[in-house]
């Protein structure tokens, strides 16, 4: 009886003992999974729950122009957010909610529902200034917290908002200089870790660990903002005056180191309020849409309003690229300045009949009178001699096949004929700058080639970046694409160029007492004969010792279309200002130096070179019309009061003026506008 009793009782430590162990097994295994399966993340929600932390961002770099002006710059400003617990702790939800509502201009009741969520903390609102931070402070709200932060600030607003770009909330780049040099410029955030108690709210700052961010470079680009001014100025201007429909461009660059001085697209926008919608057909667009369709609007608007015609849109560049057909031909010897050509008005090529601007034809013209008058037979028949393949060569050459590589995002590369579709017919309108398109940016660079002693240099936008103490920490110097032309060829361009705007369809581009060099292009848009068409002028000064390569590009104006008319005056007024700024002094000008009114003289039955002298002589500036030898017509009349520095044109040959002239309202305007 007892051996049984006994046999029971083991039985029974037997059992227990087994199921004491079964559960120490499931303890250990459970133990070993939180320790290392669930661990880290255990361990990371631990730290969660007894820390906050907040970010503090990097003081962003400054982006200043050559001459050491702020073009981007980062102030102080501050975070304001909530730890909802504490302020709960504090009993005054609805005390505390209205004092934030107030002074952050916030609802009222969106703040009171944040406080009352249950998260450990709340961003109110970023980008508050010291002035609305400071009342914040002086309201002593418990459980509100004030983190540094930094705005970007854009002094010019609106000048040079294509290259500098903006940023977003976050502080990161979005467009132009900003975007492609992100990383420079934002530095390494900083944080600020926090200890909480059991209840969430934050335990004394002592308790608070602060990790200092680092700011980002310096960037200090080649841009001019006082020559980007005179640029954007007058492009404003030429906006107005000749209605563009499709906006405008300019670029201006340093010849001897391929420095961008100066580059716009118009329109523009502020930099300082980039989202900002000014357009008031897009206003109503939007007011009309339906919510689904607002949001493809905004972006069809901002894309067209960010996107950077310089250097993203391509166009048939029209005459401009007459001086690169020159320079080819030139360099290979099929043509010199002292070869003739005839021009009837047309010529007939691949059994079309492909015209002249000039329908009556230009007669006959040597090299230098081709290129003055702008004659497409002329070039035509040099393209010829030049070939298809020598063509392809130098196009390639001149960079129009490949980016340039400047600092920008987005640049192109135009258009040229697919292989095998390049034949008689495209070689003769592309030998006078029709068919190809290229970018503005690709045209200055091989103008500026020309005007560089046949030396292509790279376009380029940063001139060093330095760190926050100062020290350059990478520089860009000057960096030689390739030898496009000798430089006997080029030195032969850019004195042509020179008597085109003093002699020929330039001449609206002159300037008394400068060298300018320079050649009109007017393109008519695809699909042809649509009336819309692009005016551009390509130009170098001073002529003789070339310092500044510019292009300028109007697209879509309205009345008056061609290069000449309205591209090349706009031309000679930024010159003006910007030869003037640099310190390049004028030769000695005599009585045109002097200011105010001037009166013309009379030149009819005068050979053109005593016309254009005696109205050079008068302050004025002259323009040809025809390829004759005596004046025929001008316009103003002999003894008519015009301002000084104003334009004659003078007719010769066959050339007489067109039947009627678009004339600016300037009732109500004061002389000094009109004028």
């Amino acid at each position: 009886m007892k051996k049984n009793s006994n046999l029971k009782v083991k039985k029974r430590f037997t059992v227990i003992f087994l199921l004491l162990s079964f559960l120490f097994g499931l303890l250990a295994v459970r133990i070993g999974y939180i320790q290392f399966v669930d661990g880290a993340r255990l361990s990371r929600e631990a730290l969660e729950q007894q820390t906050r932390d907040r970010l503090v961002n990097a003081k962003r770099g400054t982006i200043y122009d050559r001459t050491g002006k702020q073009l981007a710059t980062s102030g102080d400003v501050e975070t304001v957010g909530i730890t909802p617990a504490q302020v709960r702790e504090a009993g005054k939800v609805d005390e505390y909610a209205k004092t934030l509502a107030e002074i952050l201009e916030l609802d009222e009741n969106w703040v009171k529902e944040k406080i009352n969520s249950n998260v450990s903390y709340v961003l109110l609102k970023k980008k508050v200034e010291k002035e609305t931070a400071d009342k914040i402070r002086e309201a002593n709200l418990s459980g509100v917290s004030l983190d540094a932060d930094t705005k970007r600030y854009y002094p010019y607003n609106n000048i040079g908002s294509h290259v500098i770009g903006f940023t977003g909330d976050d502080n990161q780049g979005l467009l132009g200089i900003e975007m492609v040099y992100d990383s420079k410029l934002k530095g390494q955030n900083g944080r600020i870790v926090s200890a909480r108690n059991a209840a969430g709210s934050e335990m004394p700052y002592k308790y608070d660990r602060y990790y200092t961010p680092e700011d980002g470079c310096d960037i200090t680009l080649t841009i001019d903002i006082t020559i980007q001014h005179f640029l954007e100025k007058h492009l404003d201007q030429a906006m107005v005056d000749n209605q563009l429909q499709n906006g405008a461009a300019g670029i201006i660059m340093d010849v001897r180191t391929g420095e961008i001085l100066a580059m716009a697209t118009k329109p523009d926008f502020n930099l300082n309020e980039p989202f900002t919608i000014y357009d008031e057909k897009t206003q109503k667009a939007l007011e009309e849409a339906k919510d689904e369709e607002k949001s493809k609007i905004r972006q069809e608007y901002f894309n067209k309003l960010w996107r950077n015609k310089a250097v993203v849109d391509s166009y048939e560049p029209g005459s401009t690229f007459k001086l690169i057909t020159s320079a080819m031909a030139l360099e290979e010897g099929v043509a010199t300045i002292n070869d003739h050509f005839q021009c009837k008005g047309y010529l007939r090529v691949g059994g079309y009949n492909i015209g002249c601007w000039k329908t009556a034809g230009h007669g006959n013209l040597d090299f230098v009178g081709a290129l003055k008058n702008s004659c497409n037979p002329a070039f035509m028949t040099i393209g010829s001699r030049i070939g298809n393949d020598n063509f392809y060569k130098y196009y390639k050459g001149f960079g129009f096949t490949e980016k340039t590589g400047i600092e920008l995002p987005g640049e192109t590369t135009g258009t040229f004929y697919p292989e095998g579709q390049f034949n008689e017919t495209e070689l003769a309108t592309a030998s006078f700058g029709q068919g190809p398109t290229v970018t503005p940016l690709q045209m200055l660079a091989a103008i500026g080639a020309i005007a560089n002693d046949g030396k292509m240099l790279k376009p380029h936008l940063v001139k060093s970046i330095s760190d926050s103490n100062g020290n350059i920490i990478e520089s860009y110097d000057t960096e030689v694409v390739r030898q496009v032309v000798s430089e006997q060829t080029a030195n032969i361009l850019t004195g042509i160029m020179e008597e085109v705007v003093s002699e020929g369809t330039g001449g609206a581009a002159y300037l008394e007492g400068f060298r300018i060099g320079g050649k009109t292009g007017t393109s008519e848009k695809i699909p042809r004969g649509n009336g819309k068409y692009t005016a551009s002028f390509a130009g170098i000064a001073p002529a003789d010792d070339p310092q500044v390569v510019m292009i300028l590009l109007l697209d879509e104006p309205i009345g008056a279309h061609t290069g000449g008319l309205i591209a090349a005056p706009l031309a000679g007024k930024i010159l003006d200002d910007v030869l003037r700024y640099m310190d390049i002094k004028p030769v000695e000008t005599g009585e045109a130096a002097s200011t105010g009114d001037a009166t013309v003289p009379e030149v009819v039955t005068k050979s053109v070179a005593d016309a254009r002298k005696l109205i050079t002589e008068a302050g004025l500036r002259c323009v040809t019309e025809g390829s004759g030898d005596t004046v025929n017509i001008q316009i103003p009349a002999a003894n008519a009061v015009i301002a000084q520095g104003g334009t004659v044109i003078i007719y010769t040959g066959d050339a007489v003026p067109s039947n009627s002239v678009k004339m600016p309202n300037v009732v109500g305007k004061h002389y000094e506008e009109v004028k």
